[in-house]
């Protein structure tokens, strides 16, 4: 692997951990509104959760996606990165030109597809956790089955846990709908920022300053999560499915029965908090992944002047 491909998944790594400390907090209130029960509008939940489990509620499954996110985040910028290197190489014969829309799509796409073999354990045990709203405790002798009982200890217990009882399969439910949400999600998140980076960065400039990252990024965030809300919601539900209950039997189940019992605005469910914690968490992604390459390439000329 040379040093740009490198550097690419590093700064990758770098961002995505940037992300789960800003976008945790809203990422929980989220997965309540769309997989729980009671919680009403984003403001309801935020101050129920609030509430009944303190400040410590909303970084609940926070442990796991940190120290996996970054691996995910290095994986989407680097697969993202080569493979626009690789068609600018085979359409335009040079690696380093200009990517055209289609090559962004392309790349996009192939990016998204290849996460998911690592973001759905990781969103998996995130969502078991945070829909735990009690804490573990082993006095509890009994297999609990009201929602929200505690099942897991933590997240590698909570891996452990599905691995052993459901097997590779359990580990990744909700592969479909995450297929589903990301390849189409990781298009529109890729390409609106590559298009508002270059409105914000004045012309003449080599390449975007800060603000101009963190704007841009912010707003593809916001876009990106807005529209993929509606599988986002399917997804959650699917991977919150199995601990007390086995209500649905795929993805197109989960479409129907929710369609069934709560109508069309059942998939709009945290569409609010999702494009809130969009552009923060996005931001603080694109921002992460820019300097931290940037600081990699200037440290890289001053070792190789």
């Amino acid at each position: 692997m040379g040093s740009l491909q490198l550097q690419d998944f590093v700064a990758g790594l770098v961002g995505g951990i940037a992300s789960v400390v800003v976008g945790h907090p809203l990422d929980t209130v989220k997965t309540r509104l769309q997989a729980g029960q009671g919680y009403g509008n984003t403001l309801k939940c935020f101050l129920t959760v609030y509430r009944n489990e303190s400040v410590t509620g909303f970084f609940k499954g926070m442990s796991f996606p940190m120290a996996t996110t970054g691996l995910y985040s290095s994986v989407v910028f680097g697969v993202f990165s080569s493979t626009q290197r690789f068609l600018g190489q085979l359409r335009h014969g040079d690696a380093a030109a200009a990517p055209s829309l289609a090559d962004m799509t392309v790349a996009s796409s192939v990016a998204g597809f290849v996460s998911v073999a690592i973001g759905t354990p990781v969103d998996l045990v995130k969502i078991r956790l945070q829909m735990q709203t009690q804490p573990y405790s082993k006095d509890v002798k009994l297999k609990p089955t009201a929602p929200g009982s505690p099942m897991y200890r933590g997240p590698i217990h909570c891996f452990w846990t599905i691995l052993q009882k459901e097997g590779i399969a359990g580990i990744y439910r909700g592969t479909v709908a995450m297929l589903l949400r990301d390849v189409p999600g990781y298009c529109v998140y890729f390409i609106p920022y590559a298009v508002f980076c270059d409105w914000a960065t004045p012309e003449g400039c080599i390449s975007p300053s800060p603000f101009s990252v963190w704007l841009a990024g912010g707003v593809a965030g916001a876009i990106s999560w807005g529209l993929c809300t509606p599988m986002d919601v399917v997804k959650s539900r699917l991977q919150a499915d199995g601990v007390y209950l086995n209500q649905y039997k795929g993805t197109l189940d989960c479409i129907l029965q929710s369609y069934q019992n709560e109508g069309l605005k059942v998939f709009f469910r945290g569409l609010t908090v999702n494009t809130v914690r969009g552009f923060p968490s996005s931001a603080a992604m694109f921002l992460g992944y820019e300097l931290s390459l940037k600081a990699m390439k200037r440290g890289q000329t001053e070792t190789n002047p």
